[in-house]
Protein backbone atom coordinates (compact mmCIF):
# COMPACT_ATOMS: atom_id res chain seq x y z
CA UNK A 1 0.00 0.00 0.00
CA UNK A 2 2.49 2.24 1.46
CA UNK A 3 5.08 1.67 -1.74
CA UNK A 4 2.28 2.71 -3.92
CA UNK A 5 1.09 5.32 -2.62
CA UNK A 6 4.85 7.04 -2.66
CA UNK A 7 6.19 5.82 -6.21
CA UNK A 8 2.41 7.63 -7.16
CA UNK A 9 3.46 10.96 -4.91
CA UNK A 10 6.22 10.88 -6.81
CA UNK A 11 4.99 10.69 -10.23
CA UNK A 12 2.75 14.33 -9.38
CA UNK A 13 5.81 15.61 -8.06
CA UNK A 14 7.75 15.17 -11.14
CA UNK A 15 5.13 17.11 -12.78
CA UNK A 16 5.11 20.14 -10.09
CA UNK A 17 7.21 23.43 -11.46
CA UNK A 18 8.03 24.09 -8.28
CA UNK A 19 10.24 21.11 -7.07
CA UNK A 20 13.14 20.82 -8.76
CA UNK A 21 15.13 17.73 -7.81
CA UNK A 22 14.68 14.24 -4.82
CA UNK A 23 16.05 16.59 -1.82
CA UNK A 24 12.48 18.89 -2.81
CA UNK A 25 10.36 15.57 -2.91
CA UNK A 26 11.68 14.31 0.13
CA UNK A 27 11.31 17.81 2.34
CA UNK A 28 7.34 18.41 0.68
CA UNK A 29 6.53 14.52 1.72
CA UNK A 30 7.72 15.35 5.00
CA UNK A 31 5.44 17.94 5.89
CA UNK A 32 2.84 16.87 3.83
CA UNK A 33 2.97 12.96 5.89
CA UNK A 34 3.72 14.96 9.26
CA UNK A 35 0.16 16.74 9.27
CA UNK A 36 -1.24 13.52 8.19
CA UNK A 37 0.08 11.55 11.14
CA UNK A 38 0.26 13.81 13.38
CA UNK A 39 -3.97 14.38 12.53
CA UNK A 40 -4.21 10.45 12.97
CA UNK A 41 -2.35 9.96 16.41
CA UNK A 42 -4.74 12.88 17.36
CA UNK A 43 -7.80 11.60 16.31
CA UNK A 44 -6.68 8.07 18.63
CA UNK A 45 -6.22 9.95 21.74
CA UNK A 46 -9.54 11.44 21.00
CA UNK A 47 -11.08 8.62 20.79
CA UNK A 48 -9.34 6.83 23.85
CA UNK A 49 -9.88 9.66 25.82
CA UNK A 50 -14.27 9.28 24.69
CA UNK A 51 -14.23 5.80 25.28
CA UNK A 52 -13.09 7.08 29.38
CA UNK A 53 -14.54 10.04 29.57
CA UNK A 54 -11.87 12.32 29.33
CA UNK A 55 -11.50 15.84 27.65
CA UNK A 56 -9.43 16.19 24.97
CA UNK A 57 -7.75 19.21 23.32
CA UNK A 58 -6.38 18.11 20.21
CA UNK A 59 -2.91 20.11 19.62
CA UNK A 60 -4.16 22.20 16.49
CA UNK A 61 -7.30 24.06 16.36
CA UNK A 62 -9.78 22.44 13.54
CA UNK A 63 -9.04 25.45 11.20
CA UNK A 64 -6.06 23.78 10.71
CA UNK A 65 -6.53 20.26 10.89
CA UNK A 66 -5.81 17.68 8.54
CA UNK A 67 -9.31 16.56 8.43
CA UNK A 68 -10.41 20.65 7.88
CA UNK A 69 -8.76 21.12 4.94
CA UNK A 70 -6.60 18.37 3.67
CA UNK A 71 -9.09 15.57 3.24
CA UNK A 72 -11.72 15.09 0.14
CA UNK A 73 -13.83 13.64 2.48
CA UNK A 74 -16.36 14.37 5.79
CA UNK A 75 -16.24 12.59 8.79
CA UNK A 76 -19.23 10.14 7.31
CA UNK A 77 -17.36 9.61 4.22
CA UNK A 78 -19.31 11.78 1.65
CA UNK A 79 -17.35 14.03 -0.45
CA UNK A 80 -16.49 17.98 0.59
CA UNK A 81 -18.27 20.54 -0.91
CA UNK A 82 -15.96 22.86 0.44
CA UNK A 83 -12.89 21.12 -0.83
CA UNK A 84 -9.85 23.79 -1.00
CA UNK A 85 -8.45 23.31 -4.88
CA UNK A 86 -6.08 25.59 -7.41
CA UNK A 87 -5.02 28.89 -6.35
CA UNK A 88 -7.46 28.95 -3.03
CA UNK A 89 -5.45 25.70 -1.64
CA UNK A 90 -2.23 27.46 -2.45
CA UNK A 91 -3.21 30.62 -0.45
CA UNK A 92 -4.35 28.57 2.24
CA UNK A 93 -1.10 27.09 2.63
CA UNK A 94 1.00 29.93 2.23
CA UNK A 95 -0.71 32.20 4.21
CA UNK A 96 -3.11 30.44 6.96
CA UNK A 97 -1.42 27.17 7.81
CA UNK A 98 2.67 27.69 7.54
CA UNK A 99 2.01 30.86 9.20
CA UNK A 100 0.47 29.76 12.54
CA UNK A 101 2.48 26.29 12.48
CA UNK A 102 5.27 28.31 12.60
CA UNK A 103 3.85 30.90 15.76
CA UNK A 104 3.60 27.02 17.83
CA UNK A 105 7.66 27.96 18.56
CA UNK A 106 7.27 30.89 20.23
CA UNK A 107 4.15 29.88 22.48
CA UNK A 108 5.71 26.16 23.10
CA UNK A 109 6.59 25.73 26.88
CA UNK A 110 9.16 23.65 26.52
CA UNK A 111 12.33 23.17 23.43
CA UNK A 112 11.27 19.26 24.08
CA UNK A 113 6.96 19.09 23.37
CA UNK A 114 5.48 18.24 20.16
CA UNK A 115 3.97 22.30 19.68
CA UNK A 116 7.78 23.47 20.01
CA UNK A 117 9.08 20.57 16.83
CA UNK A 118 5.59 21.62 15.25
CA UNK A 119 6.58 25.31 15.18
CA UNK A 120 10.38 24.73 14.49
CA UNK A 121 9.32 22.56 11.22
CA UNK A 122 7.15 24.79 9.79
CA UNK A 123 9.70 27.64 10.60
CA UNK A 124 12.28 26.19 8.61
CA UNK A 125 10.77 24.69 5.59
CA UNK A 126 8.19 26.77 2.81
CA UNK A 127 5.75 25.08 0.81
CA UNK A 128 6.90 24.56 -2.97
CA UNK A 129 3.96 23.60 -4.42
CA UNK A 130 3.16 26.17 -7.11
CA UNK A 131 -0.16 24.47 -8.86
CA UNK A 132 -2.83 23.93 -6.04
CA UNK A 133 -3.82 20.81 -8.60
CA UNK A 134 -0.69 19.24 -7.58
CA UNK A 135 -0.89 19.92 -4.39
CA UNK A 136 -4.68 18.73 -3.98
CA UNK A 137 -3.41 15.15 -6.13
CA UNK A 138 -0.39 14.37 -3.04
CA UNK A 139 -3.11 15.19 -0.14
CA UNK A 140 -5.34 13.33 -1.35
CA UNK A 141 -2.95 10.27 -2.08
CA UNK A 142 -1.24 10.58 1.56
CA UNK A 143 -5.05 11.08 2.69
CA UNK A 144 -5.92 7.51 1.91
CA UNK A 145 -3.22 6.06 4.24
CA UNK A 146 -3.56 4.83 7.33
CA UNK A 147 -1.14 4.96 10.28
CA UNK A 148 -2.82 3.03 12.96
CA UNK A 149 -0.96 -0.21 13.61
CA UNK A 150 2.41 -0.91 14.46
CA UNK A 151 3.08 -3.04 11.33
CA UNK A 152 1.84 0.10 9.02
CA UNK A 153 4.19 2.48 10.88
CA UNK A 154 7.03 0.10 10.33
CA UNK A 155 6.15 -0.25 6.52
CA UNK A 156 5.79 3.27 6.15
CA UNK A 157 9.44 3.95 8.06
CA UNK A 158 10.89 1.45 5.65
CA UNK A 159 9.88 3.27 2.75
CA UNK A 160 11.30 6.12 3.88
CA UNK A 161 13.92 5.50 5.21
CA UNK A 162 14.59 4.14 1.18
CA UNK A 163 13.44 7.72 0.19
CA UNK A 164 16.55 9.10 2.05
CA UNK A 165 18.72 6.29 0.70
CA UNK A 166 17.68 7.54 -3.24
CA UNK A 167 18.67 10.84 -2.13
CA UNK A 168 22.07 10.11 -0.92
CA UNK A 169 22.79 8.12 -3.93
CA UNK A 170 21.39 11.20 -5.95
CA UNK A 171 24.63 13.37 -5.60
CA UNK A 172 27.25 14.53 -3.04
CA UNK A 173 24.71 16.77 -1.41
CA UNK A 174 21.87 14.07 -0.64
CA UNK A 175 24.69 11.69 0.74
CA UNK A 176 24.78 14.19 4.17
CA UNK A 177 21.64 12.65 5.17
CA UNK A 178 22.43 9.14 4.42
CA UNK A 179 24.95 6.50 6.56
CA UNK A 180 24.21 3.06 5.18
CA UNK A 181 22.05 1.32 7.46
CA UNK A 182 24.41 -1.81 8.01
CA UNK A 183 27.50 -0.32 8.97
CA UNK A 184 24.93 1.98 11.64
CA UNK A 185 23.77 -1.42 13.11
CA UNK A 186 27.51 -3.02 13.41
CA UNK A 187 28.74 0.55 15.11
CA UNK A 188 25.03 0.14 17.73
CA UNK A 189 26.34 -3.58 18.34
CA UNK A 190 29.39 -3.15 19.37
CA UNK A 191 28.77 0.19 21.47
CA UNK A 192 25.57 -1.92 23.18
CA UNK A 193 23.67 0.92 24.29
CA UNK A 194 20.84 0.12 27.22
CA UNK A 195 17.92 1.85 28.96
CA UNK A 196 19.33 4.38 31.27
CA UNK A 197 21.89 5.19 28.65
CA UNK A 198 21.44 8.34 26.90
CA UNK A 199 22.35 8.64 23.37
CA UNK A 200 23.65 12.00 21.42
CA UNK A 201 24.39 12.63 18.24
CA UNK A 202 25.56 16.02 17.17
CA UNK A 203 25.38 16.04 13.17
CA UNK A 204 22.38 14.02 13.24
CA UNK A 205 20.84 14.75 9.57
CA UNK A 206 18.33 11.79 8.79
CA UNK A 207 18.80 10.51 12.26
CA UNK A 208 19.95 7.01 11.40
CA UNK A 209 22.24 6.70 14.41
CA UNK A 210 18.99 7.39 16.86
CA UNK A 211 16.55 5.50 14.91
CA UNK A 212 18.57 2.34 14.52
CA UNK A 213 19.48 3.11 18.85
CA UNK A 214 15.79 3.08 19.34
CA UNK A 215 15.27 -0.05 17.14
CA UNK A 216 18.08 -1.93 19.29
CA UNK A 217 17.14 -0.70 22.34
CA UNK A 218 12.82 -1.71 22.01
CA UNK A 219 13.02 -5.23 23.27
CA UNK A 220 9.72 -6.76 23.06
CA UNK A 221 9.22 -7.16 26.90
CA UNK A 222 10.56 -3.57 27.69
CA UNK A 223 8.34 -2.31 30.39
CA UNK A 224 6.53 0.72 30.32
CA UNK A 225 8.65 2.77 32.82
CA UNK A 226 11.85 1.79 30.61
CA UNK A 227 9.81 2.68 27.17
CA UNK A 228 9.11 6.07 28.88
CA UNK A 229 12.38 6.22 29.66
CA UNK A 230 13.69 5.67 26.13
CA UNK A 231 10.48 7.77 24.88
CA UNK A 232 11.32 10.90 26.59
CA UNK A 233 15.07 11.00 28.23
CA UNK A 234 17.27 8.65 25.77
CA UNK A 235 18.08 10.05 22.34
CA UNK A 236 19.24 13.50 21.47
CA UNK A 237 20.80 15.44 18.42
CA UNK A 238 21.62 18.21 17.02
CA UNK A 239 21.52 19.67 13.52
CA UNK A 240 22.47 22.33 11.39
CA UNK A 241 20.67 21.91 7.85
CA UNK A 242 16.95 23.01 8.01
CA UNK A 243 16.18 20.26 5.37
CA UNK A 244 17.99 17.49 7.53
CA UNK A 245 16.49 18.46 10.47
CA UNK A 246 12.85 18.08 9.47
CA UNK A 247 13.54 14.61 8.04
CA UNK A 248 15.55 13.48 11.06
CA UNK A 249 12.33 14.38 12.96
CA UNK A 250 9.95 12.86 10.55
CA UNK A 251 12.39 10.01 10.75
CA UNK A 252 12.31 9.35 14.16
CA UNK A 253 8.26 10.18 14.47
CA UNK A 254 7.70 6.96 12.17
CA UNK A 255 10.32 4.97 14.22
CA UNK A 256 7.98 5.65 16.79
CA UNK A 257 9.56 8.53 18.80
CA UNK A 258 6.64 11.00 19.32
CA UNK A 259 8.43 14.12 20.15
CA UNK A 260 12.08 13.58 19.18
CA UNK A 261 14.51 15.92 21.10
CA UNK A 262 16.32 17.24 17.76
CA UNK A 263 17.26 20.66 18.15
CA UNK A 264 18.00 22.34 14.96
CA UNK A 265 21.41 24.23 15.83
CA UNK A 266 25.06 24.53 14.32
CA UNK A 267 27.38 22.86 17.07
CA UNK A 268 29.77 23.82 16.27
CA UNK A 269 29.21 27.07 17.35
CA UNK A 270 29.20 25.68 21.02
CA UNK A 271 32.23 26.92 23.37
CA UNK A 272 33.38 22.90 24.29
CA UNK A 273 34.98 24.45 27.10
CA UNK A 274 31.60 25.44 28.84
CA UNK A 275 30.05 22.10 29.15
CA UNK A 276 29.22 20.82 32.49
CA UNK A 277 28.18 16.91 33.44
CA UNK A 278 24.73 17.86 32.99
CA UNK A 279 25.23 18.15 29.08
CA UNK A 280 27.31 15.08 28.67
CA UNK A 281 26.17 11.98 27.57
CA UNK A 282 26.83 8.12 28.10
CA UNK A 283 26.76 6.89 24.11
CA UNK A 284 27.70 9.50 20.86
CA UNK A 285 26.75 7.72 18.10
CA UNK A 286 28.11 10.05 14.59
CA UNK A 287 29.18 10.61 10.70
CA UNK A 288 30.02 14.14 11.21
CA UNK A 289 30.38 16.18 8.14
CA UNK A 290 34.11 15.93 6.37
CA UNK A 291 35.88 18.01 4.23
CA UNK A 292 34.38 21.03 5.22
CA UNK A 293 35.82 24.59 5.84
CA UNK A 294 34.98 26.83 9.01
CA UNK A 295 36.00 30.03 9.93
CA UNK A 296 37.96 31.22 12.63
CA UNK A 297 35.36 32.65 14.66
CA UNK A 298 33.63 29.30 14.66
CA UNK A 299 37.68 27.62 15.02
CA UNK A 300 37.46 29.85 18.57
CA UNK A 301 35.28 27.29 20.44
CA UNK A 302 37.99 24.60 20.47
CA UNK A 303 41.74 24.32 21.99
CA UNK A 304 43.08 22.60 18.82
CA UNK A 305 42.05 25.24 15.86
CA UNK A 306 41.04 23.46 13.00
CA UNK A 307 39.57 24.22 9.56
CA UNK A 308 38.51 20.38 9.01
CA UNK A 309 34.80 20.67 10.04
CA UNK A 310 35.57 16.54 11.46
CA UNK A 311 38.37 17.74 13.65
CA UNK A 312 36.47 20.38 15.36
CA UNK A 313 33.77 17.50 15.94
CA UNK A 314 35.96 14.90 17.20
CA UNK A 315 37.37 17.58 20.13
CA UNK A 316 33.19 18.24 20.42
CA UNK A 317 32.27 14.57 21.42
CA UNK A 318 35.24 13.94 23.12
CA UNK A 319 34.05 16.51 25.76
CA UNK A 320 30.08 15.39 25.42
CA UNK A 321 30.84 12.28 27.07
CA UNK A 322 30.76 11.66 30.00
CA UNK A 323 33.34 9.44 32.10
CA UNK A 324 32.87 6.03 30.86
CA UNK A 325 31.00 6.53 28.13
CA UNK A 326 31.56 5.10 24.67
CA UNK A 327 31.64 6.37 21.11
CA UNK A 328 31.74 5.40 17.42
CA UNK A 329 32.85 8.05 14.90
CA UNK A 330 32.79 7.92 11.48
CA UNK A 331 35.86 9.84 9.74
CA UNK A 332 38.07 9.70 6.80
CA UNK A 333 40.79 7.80 7.50
CA UNK A 334 43.21 10.60 6.53
CA UNK A 335 42.63 11.16 10.11
CA UNK A 336 45.14 8.16 11.18
CA UNK A 337 48.37 9.53 9.19
CA UNK A 338 47.26 13.92 8.60
CA UNK A 339 49.84 15.55 10.01
CA UNK A 340 47.76 18.27 10.52
CA UNK A 341 45.47 16.58 12.77
CA UNK A 342 48.25 14.94 15.55
CA UNK A 343 47.89 17.22 18.14
CA UNK A 344 43.96 15.55 18.23
CA UNK A 345 44.87 12.36 17.68
CA UNK A 346 47.55 12.91 21.08
CA UNK A 347 44.63 14.49 22.72
CA UNK A 348 42.24 11.58 21.71
CA UNK A 349 44.53 8.86 23.09
CA UNK A 350 45.31 10.94 26.36
CA UNK A 351 42.07 11.10 27.40
CA UNK A 352 40.36 8.08 25.60
CA UNK A 353 40.85 4.20 25.07
CA UNK A 354 40.33 4.40 21.41
CA UNK A 355 40.23 0.44 21.58
CA UNK A 356 39.20 -0.61 18.20
CA UNK A 357 39.57 1.07 14.51
CA UNK A 358 37.33 -0.02 11.81
CA UNK A 359 39.06 0.72 8.17
CA UNK A 360 36.16 0.81 5.58
CA UNK A 361 35.82 0.06 1.94
CA UNK A 362 35.96 2.52 -0.57
CA UNK A 363 32.37 2.68 -1.42
CA UNK A 364 30.94 2.69 1.63
CA UNK A 365 29.52 6.06 1.06
CA UNK A 366 27.53 6.18 -2.43
CA UNK A 367 29.47 9.37 -4.47
CA UNK A 368 31.32 10.78 -1.55
CA UNK A 369 34.35 9.05 -2.84
CA UNK A 370 36.42 8.92 0.09
CA UNK A 371 37.77 6.16 2.40
CA UNK A 372 36.80 6.02 5.67
CA UNK A 373 37.31 4.46 9.55
CA UNK A 374 35.26 4.46 12.53
CA UNK A 375 36.40 5.28 15.56
CA UNK A 376 35.39 3.17 18.86
CA UNK A 377 36.20 4.70 21.84
CA UNK A 378 35.70 5.08 25.53
CA UNK A 379 36.38 7.93 27.52
CA UNK A 380 38.52 8.03 30.73
CA UNK A 381 41.43 6.30 30.32
CA UNK A 382 44.35 6.31 28.09
CA UNK A 383 45.10 4.29 24.85
CA UNK A 384 47.23 1.32 25.20
CA UNK A 385 46.21 -0.79 22.54
CA UNK A 386 44.38 -0.12 19.54
CA UNK A 387 42.58 -3.21 17.29
CA UNK A 388 42.64 -2.37 13.84
CA UNK A 389 40.20 -4.16 11.42
CA UNK A 390 40.45 -3.81 7.90
CA UNK A 391 36.87 -4.52 6.15
CA UNK A 392 38.20 -6.28 2.51
CA UNK A 393 34.59 -6.90 1.48
CA UNK A 394 32.03 -4.06 -0.08
CA UNK A 395 29.49 -6.62 1.43
CA UNK A 396 28.08 -4.56 4.71
CA UNK A 397 25.80 -6.89 5.55
CA UNK A 398 29.06 -8.90 6.70
CA UNK A 399 29.46 -5.86 9.42
CA UNK A 400 26.35 -6.87 11.50
CA UNK A 401 28.38 -10.23 12.40
CA UNK A 402 31.02 -8.22 14.47
CA UNK A 403 30.88 -8.83 17.60
CA UNK A 404 34.74 -9.33 18.46
CA UNK A 405 38.25 -9.53 17.13
CA UNK A 406 38.96 -11.97 15.18
CA UNK A 407 42.22 -13.40 15.17
CA UNK A 408 42.47 -12.75 10.98
CA UNK A 409 42.49 -8.96 12.22
CA UNK A 410 45.52 -6.73 12.47
CA UNK A 411 46.64 -4.98 16.27
CA UNK A 412 48.83 -2.29 16.18
CA UNK A 413 50.09 -0.17 18.53
CA UNK A 414 49.61 3.48 18.43
CA UNK A 415 52.32 5.42 20.51
CA UNK A 416 51.70 8.57 22.78
CA UNK A 417 53.24 10.60 20.01
CA UNK A 418 49.80 10.43 17.80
Amino acid sequence: MFENAFNSIDREMRNEEGLASKLDYAEQTSWILFLKYLDDIEQERQDEAELEGRDYAPTLPDAIRWKSWASPKNADGTERKDLLIGEDLIDFVNTSLFPTLKKYRENATSPDTIEYKIGEIFSEITNKFRSGYSLRDVLEIVDGLEFNTQEAKHELSDLYESRIKRMGNAGRNGGEYYTPRPLIRAMIKVIDPRIGDTVYDGACGSAGFLCEAYDYMLTPDISATDFNTLQTKTFYGQEKKSLAYVIGIMNMILHGIAAPNIRRTNTLSENVMDYKEKDRHDVILANPPFGGGERPEVQQNFPIKSGETAYLFIQHFIRKLRAGGRAAVVIKNTFLSNGDASALRRELLETCDLHTVLDCPAKVFQGAGVKTVVLFFEKGRKTRRTWYYALLTSTLVALTSLTKPQKTLTRVHFGSDG
